[in-house]
């Protein structure tokens, strides 16, 4: 089967952000306790931290992270989190039915990111709380000293500001499950003048708005109207959340969603350039598609964990070769929207519907989500061209016709370089491709074809046999490229 990529120098979609690579830490399951902080770990340095999963993050060069939460954070206390760790409370975070010890705070958590070379993006409680709440901690946060809050911060043993430039208004403040859930018009006035007292402290803080928590709730795209005409002046980012499932044990269409995440992102982009021509507006609104990611393996097994304990076993998805050529296929299409999306979050990080996932006690470990993840971090970051695809379809039940091939290109115009992500849906060919490029005046020359493939879907990598799947180079011809059946690929040409 061939597949033909037609592309022009001179047709850009944009350049993607590098926040486009971000991921998020919740205090859930084992992301923190267990996994980035195991103080008795044979691996942990001085501060508790597994250096382990710390190699593994950085190796991902994650520009942000995204803190607290996630439903915990809307009924967080932040107060709570600073100061003499022996002094912190212990308290029941209802998202989650588990307890939460505050051993991990916002000054470990900043000393981490530090560690690992990232950047925060700091979610404020606005379920349980409001004005005072956020304003008092950005102060704690950000504000140099001579006040009492900054002040307090430095006996905290933090003498320089944190400077945190992302805040998020709240999280899914859209769902019924959310503690202190609120309807468009409550969450829109709230939102509003929070973000208007920040805005008062530091005009250059970047604020992202609660959007919906999926396009499948009732409330969508009514509830983004609603909270843009409040927010409007206030805020640089509209919020997408969106996880994807395979119950139906259904390969194609399974491979075929990331057409859903296409959709929800141009109807968001949609109601926000309506907001803006209702208001005569000349701003832009920016998305943060701040949680995404496969989802569903760990649903029965998490209703077998006890209530009310520290690090319970939560959202402990082992991922397939399968869900690998999805998020693959999920990193082309933020990619393919980076004019509009400039920051996106893989949710989570560390053993919760994640790529590392860590035994207590034990080794750390890739999942088969990682490789895609690293690569479109390590190679994503550039000016992507609009591409034409010439490929053959299948027709599915639920997504219509869907291309054989899913691909994005990439022009590192420094590097001269031109990179192609290339997904091959196919479950029995493989794909002949073909470049038709315009516009760059030399031949392309192969560096190196990059290929993650298995026979089998649902093969797996864990603790005995953490390799199973793992990137190879493809070691086809350097004139013909050929993506294997059931494959994620990146091939990487020089221009020089």
């Amino acid at each position: 089967m061939k597949c033909t990529v037609h592309a022009s120098k001179h047709c850009v979609i944009g350049t993607a952000d590098k926040r486009l690579f971000s991921s998020f830490v919740e205090q859930l399951g084992r992301c923190v306790y267990g996994g980035i902080y195991e103080k008795d770990h044979p691996l942990a340095d001085k501060a508790g931290m597994r250096t382990d999963v710390m190699k593994l993050v950085k190796d991902l060069d994650i520009p942000m992270i995204r803190f607290p939460g996630g439903n915990y954070v809307s009924n967080h206390r932040w107060e709570d989190s600073v100061g003499p760790v022996e002094e912190r409370p212990v308290r029941l975070d209802l998202a989650w039915k588990a307890l939460d010890p505050n051993t991990f705070g916002i000054k470990e958590f900043m000393d981490w990111c530090q560690k690992v070379g990232t950047e925060p993006m700091m979610a404020l409680n606005l379920g349980t709380r409001g004005i005072d709440e956020a304003k008092d901690l950005v102060e704690y946060c950000n504000h140099p000293g001579g006040t009492a809050l900054s002040e307090l911060r430095k006996r905290h043993g933090s003498e320089a500001p944190y400077d945190i430039k992302m805040w998020c208004l709240g999280n899914e403040m859209d769902g019924p499950w959310q503690v202190g859930h609120k309807t468009a018009e409550e969450y829109g006035r709230l939102a509003s003048e929070v973000g208007k007292a920040l805005k008062l402290y530091d005009p250059s803080l970047e604020l992202v708005a609660c959007g919906s928590s999926n396009s499948d709730m009732p409330t969508f795209p009514a509830w983004e109207e609603t909270v843009l005409e409040h927010t409007w002046d206030i805020a640089d980012y509209l919020s997408l959340h969106m996880y994807f499932r395979n119950d139906e044990n259904d390969a194609e269409t399974f491979l075929a969603s990331s057409k859903k995440m296409d959709e929800f992102i141009e109807t968001v982009v949609h109601v926000c350039d309506y907001v803006q021509a209702k208001k005569r507006s000349s701003k832009t609104m920016f998305l943060s598609f701040d949680e995404w990611n496969v989802w569903f393996h760990s649903n029965e097994q998490d209703k077998a964990e006890p209530d009310w304990k520290v690090g319970k076993h939560l959202l402990e998805d082992v991922y397939t070769f399968e869900d690998a050529l999805v998020v693959g296929c999920l990193l082309n299409s933020l990619l393919k929207h980076c004019d509009r999306v400039k920051v996106a979050c893989l949710a989570q990080l560390v053993n919760v519907i994640a790529p590392i996932m860590t035994e207590d006690g034990g080794p750390s470990w890739a999942q088969t989500i990682y490789w895609p993840f690293y690569y479109a971090s390590k190679y994503g970051r550039g000016e992507v061209l609009d591409i034409r695809l010439d490929v053959p379809s299948y027709n599915n039940n639920r997504y219509g016709e869907v291309p054989y091939a899913d691909a994005v290109l990439v022009y590192h115009e420094e590097e001269q370089e031109l990179d192609l992500f290339v997904v091959n849906r196919s479950l029995t060919e493989e794909l002949t491709l073909n470049l038709d490029t315009v516009g760059f005046g030399q031949q392309l020359k192969l560096i190196e074809h990059i290929v993650l493939h298995h026979p089998d879907l649902k093969a797996s990598n864990n603790k005995d046999n953490p390799n199973r799947i793992m990137p190879v180079l493809n070691k086809g011809t350097m004139d013909q490229y050929l993506a294997p059946k059931q494959s994620w690929n990146l091939l990487r040409f020089s221009l020089l």
